[in-house]
């Protein structure tokens, strides 16, 4: 596939445009949860301001009281030309899609569609928190299949994990998380050709959370799981949620494969009803006039990416970390630290900032944690400091 890397845009890096004080006038989750003397670097919140095409397509949306229900496929229009000149994937078909309320909800709703209550559902640990929550609560089972050492997908180990959670002839689904959080790597085109073969081989339907996608790191390319061979049978959540920071805007886009477009049309009418017009109006906008705002971004992030493992060599050299291919979370192995198996909980204490402890994120998190890179240079290195002075 041809694809377009990002490349400089001219705007101005938007990680570099807010000041703390204006930060913590924000009221979401990551300015709230905790004290003011606490630095947070952990829920998957940017601390930039909006792209203007967004804010203005939301603003003249305001202005006209266009605050219904969403309709039109205008959102899967621009997925499908983003994905095309971004990842050269020609084959985002419009007409098998549909718009659901978050990247989750949708997740909650393709695995309805192809597994029953107690079927297991694979998951590839240590992994997003919220894949074990979710699961757990629609009464399937969470099963592991560890990465590897080397933080990528174990396929002789995936294997096995099919093998098993089919036995009985019981369904299963591979709940796959693209990019994965919470490491940051980019799965390549032929290890998600060997998922799709091993998935058709034990008769494993592959679920996909690609939210992601648009935030990859200079030099690595993304590859769509529905663009490989093999992945017919396969279903895509995608959105442009995180990579232009609207997660209190809802809207989603769940895409089948060729193959289980019967399976997407079997989605509940009411599912509709769930997301937000305001956040389908600026999903569309980001993804089709955000694009120069997003390179900005992209570029910030890369330099974000060399600041924070310089800043960790120099001051916590016994921390290991490989920098991510994409999104904007950063994954530390704290273990040889000696802070048992949260060191999140020391580093709050003692340091006070908040980054994500890695016990929740399964098999592989303890002794880890997530640091959110989506902010000012000034606010990491402030972050590194606080994490060296708690182990004085």
């Amino acid at each position: 596939m041809k694809r377009i890397p990002h490349d400089p845009s001219g705007e101005p890096d938007p990680l570099r445009a807010l000041t703390l004080d204006q930060l913590r006038r924000r009221t979401s989750m990551k300015w709230r949860t905790y004290p003011a003397d606490v630095l947070p670097l952990w829920v998957a919140e940017m601390d930039v301001p909006l792209a203007e095409p967004v804010v203005r397509a939301v603003t003249d949306a305001l202005a006209l009281g266009d605050t219904g229900y969403p309709a039109g496929t205008a959102y899967a229009e621009a997925l499908a030309a983003f994905a095309e000149k971004r990842w050269g994937w020609d084959d985002l078909a419009v007409e098998r899609t549909a718009i659901v309320p978050d990247v989750m909800l949708g997740i909650v709703e393709m695995l309805k569609l192809v597994t029953g209550p107690g079927d297991a559902v694979i998951v590839n640990s240590p992994v997003y928190p919220p894949f074990y929550h979710f699961v757990a609560h629609m009464d399937r089972r969470v099963v592991e299949a560890p990465l590897g050492a080397d933080l990528r997908i174990d396929l002789d180990v995936l294997e096995e994990t099919f093998r098993r959670a089919v036995t009985g002839g019981r369904r299963a689904a591979h709940l796959l998380c693209s990019p994965h959080n919470p490491t940051g790597t980019v799965h390549t085109a032929e290890e998600l050709s060997a998922v799709a073969a091993l998935a058709d081989r034990h008769g494993v339907r592959v679920v996909v959370d690609e939210i992601h996608a648009p935030l990859t790191a200079a030099g690595a390319g993304f590859v769509p799981y529905l663009s490989v061979p093999g992945a017919e049978n396969g279903l895509s959540l995608m959105s442009a949620s995180k990579a232009w920071n609207l997660a209190g805007l809802k809207a989603a886009l769940a895409i089948a494969g060729p193959a289980a477009a019967a399976d997407l049309a079997r989605l509940p009418e009411e599912v509709s009803h769930g997301p937000s017009h305001l956040g389908v109006i600026a999903h569309t906008a980001a993804l089709t006039d955000g694009t120069a705002w997003l390179d900005a971004l992209l570029t910030g992030l890369d330099d974000n990416r060399r600041l924070l493992a310089a800043l960790l060599a120099e001051h916590l050299p016994d921390i290991t970390h490989r920098p991510g291919e994409a999104t904007y979370l950063a994954w530390l192995d704290c273990r040889a630290l000696g802070l048992g198996d949260d060191p999140a909980e020391v580093f709050l204490e003692r340091g006070r900032v908040a980054l994500n402890s890695g016990i929740p994120f399964g098999t592989g998190g303890a002794g880890h944690v997530r640091l959110n890179l989506a902010t000012s240079p000034e606010v990491i290195t402030e972050g590194v400091r606080r994490m060296a002075a708690a182990l004085n």
